[in-house]
């Protein structure tokens, strides 16, 4: 185990600060409740004998008798488990391997309750992802009704992919006084090397292969059970969870269906059942999870290069926690996190290769040598976050951890913090009269970071395609799609878009994207001016654009701009589409109550206002002062 003296940098130090400060009222507020709640009862000894009689009737008589104890400690299992989706199908075991670790520690562990989980895979591009963000929601609500029983010590969260595990620490925040492990499943073995399946992909949309071929090239790059190997927000959560101590050191990126893997599912249940009170070390999330762990979270990201979505979901998940962050936070971290990997979309290799090359264990050890990330910060391991710069190893059927690799196997992937890809995390704010979004620019070249073109304008992602394939985008254009936020239709993610772009920027011409959508993992080589806020169904800036008004991205810069006299814009009035079409079939219509409630994109995009404080709404600020 390495410990760590090297004194915090002075951005990091100065960004958690004002964290705290600016959190100070709504974060007591939320440690109070959490010690009430704790006061109140964690467990069945609250429970009436009839509650606790229909809490485990369905139990073996070993079980029951343990259960009604209450000096044994009973985890409840929430997990994201069906068998349609490649990561989530490998969960399927992990409840039996959970309850005969707790029967072995002398407890006692139930299957709580199942969250959905939905695949941005599957419903991309079509009207299924206009419920994707919401699931977030939905599963954050799911998990506060699976624990609702109030029979549990502590809760063992299981979960991968893009809303799920944001979506579960949600309802484990409100949950905080619980002990609380997050358990995942792991990444499907590499398959057709990320470069070819993105050749495929820019072939189909010229029209040059057809749909067999690219059939196939999907088949072979998404192939078996476990989570998809690129670097989207599946597995930025899973080094979140880790960098925060959630996860068991080493968990994040061991494949599925393996010895190590359930050995690690295994000592999960035995660590949840050390956790709790009747375990003997009482480690609630709420006194784990305070303003240093965001922070190492959003660090993480920087560094890694990782998902987009978390400018949204970080900021969900720290509300939860009676903390504020904002995007100005992400954007002074990033000026001082160096770029330490390159995993695709960021460049050619996958997870497997990351870990391979040294994995969260070095990254970990870079950040933590470094003083770029919190150290004393309590985990789920029993320790500070010095014990994860080890790996988990099996010696003789039994779990170890050995301290990790000092040095990185493979420089083109995973790099020290002294020679970096890049000086810093690649992720950007954008400001201007357009409003705010956010950027990620570790892909761009730094020649495609400035572009100045007139805007050609879609309502519609759909509309696009055919206007590519007519021919009518050929010249420099900045894409916009708008109508796209958490208000209008969902905020969906607009992954098909970008082989269409890239085709435009590998025909010579300056490209950009601007949307009040998402592209999370799709960010790539073109740059994409995404999660606009305020969002033009709320009278944003981007509801007043024509077509041909020039616009000005400026990446490095941070600024977004239309190039026009001040009078004439505030003049022009914003332009309504019709939106009905996006609100029913598919079961939107059952949304409707998430479209009406939605936060804007800096605050998270979320439903469920700010827990312990109602803070002026950032999207009503910025037209105020757009206005102005």
């Amino acid at each position: 185990m390495v410990t760590s003296t090297t004194p915090l940098q002075d951005t990091v130090r100065r960004v958690t600060e004002r964290i705290n400060e600016r959190s100070h009222e709504r974060r007591a507020l939320y440690e109070q409740r959490m010690e009430a709640q704790h006061r109140r009862g964690v467990h069945r000894g609250e429970l009436s004998c009839g509650n606790m009689a229909h809490g485990f009737a369905a139990c073996g008589e070993v079980d029951k008798e343990r259960l009604k104890l209450t000096n044994s400690a009973n985890l409840g299992i929430v997990s994201s488990y069906n068998d349609m989706l490649s990561a989530h199908q490998p969960l399927g075991p992990f409840p039996e391997i959970i309850k005969d670790a707790a029967r072995g520690m002398g407890s006692t562990a139930q299957f709580a309750g199942g969250v959905p989980a939905m695949c941005d895979g599957v419903t991309q591009g079509q009207p299924g992802m206009e419920l994707s963000l919401f699931s977030r929601e939905v599963i954050a609500l799911s998990t506060a009704v699976a624990l609702s029983h109030n029979m549990f010590d502590a809760a063992l969260y299981l979960g991968v992919c893009d809303k799920i595990v944001p979506g579960l620490f949600i309802g484990a925040a409100r949950f905080g006084h619980l002990p609380a492990l997050f358990v995942p499943a792991g990444p499907m073995p590499s398959g057709l090397p990320n470069k070819e399946k993105a050749r495929i992909r820019q072939l189909y949309a010229e029209g040059k292969v057809g749909r067999d071929e690219l059939l196939e090239a999907e088949s072979q790059s998404y192939h078996s059970p476990g989570t998809c190997t690129f670097y989207g927000t599946a597995n930025s959560n899973q080094m979140m969870m880790e960098i925060m101590g959630l996860h068991l050191p080493g968990a994040s990126f061991v494949n599925p269906n393996t010895p190590l893997r359930d050995a690690l599912t295994r000592f999960a249940a035995e660590q949840a059942v050390r956790n709790t009170e009747p375990g003997g070390t009482y480690r609630p999330f709420y006194r784990q999870i305070d303003a240093k762990a965001i922070v190492n979270a959003m660090v993480g990201l920087l560094a890694s290069g990782g998902s987009t979505n978390h400018t949204l979901h970080l900021v969900a998940m720290a509300a939860a926690c009676g903390l504020t962050i904002t995007w100005d936070d992400f954007s002074e971290l990033s000026g001082v996190v160096p770029s330490l990997t390159r995993i695709y979309p960021n460049g050619q290799a996958d997870v497997n290769h990351f870990h391979a090359a040294g994995g969260m264990s070095l990254l970990i050890r870079e950040l933590l040598g470094t003083g770029l990330i919190h150290g004393d910060i309590p985990t789920v391991f029993g320790t500070d976050l010095s014990a994860y710069t080890q790996e988990p190893f099996l010696e003789d059927d039994k779990l170890v951890w050995r301290e990790g690799p000092l040095k990185s196997h493979d420089d083109d992937v995973l790099r020290p913090v002294a020679s970096p890809f890049a000086p810093t995390g690649g992720l950007s704010v954008l400001d201007g009269n357009l409003g705010r979004g956010v950027i990620k620019i570790s892909a761009v070249e730094p020649k495609h970071r400035r572009v100045e073109a007139p805007v050609r304008i879609f309502n519609d992602q759909d509309q696009l395609k055919a206007a590519f394939e007519a021919g009518e985008l050929d010249r420099d254009v900045v894409v916009l799609v708008r109508f796209q936020g958490p208000k209008a239709n969902g905020m969906p993610e607009l992954h098909k878009l970008t082989p269409y772009l890239g085709v435009l920027q590998d025909r010579g011409f300056k490209v950009a994207l601007v949307t009040d959508g998402r592209m999370s993992g799709a960010s790539g080589k073109v740059p994409a001016a995404i999660h606009m806020t305020p969002e033009a169904l709320s009278g944003g800036p981007l509801a007043r654009l024509r077509d041909g008004d020039v616009i000005r991205l400026d990446a490095e810069a941070g600024k977004l701009d239309v190039l026009m006299d001040a009078g004439e814009w505030q003049a022009r009035e914003s332009c309504r589409v019709d939106m009905e079409s996006h609100h029913y079939g598919l079961g939107r219509e059952l949304f409707a109550g998430f479209r009406h409630l939605a936060a804007g994109a800096e605050q998270g995009a979320g439903v469920f206002g700010g827990f312990e404080a109602d803070d002026l709404s950032l999207e009503e600020t910025w037209i105020r002062e757009l206005d102005a």
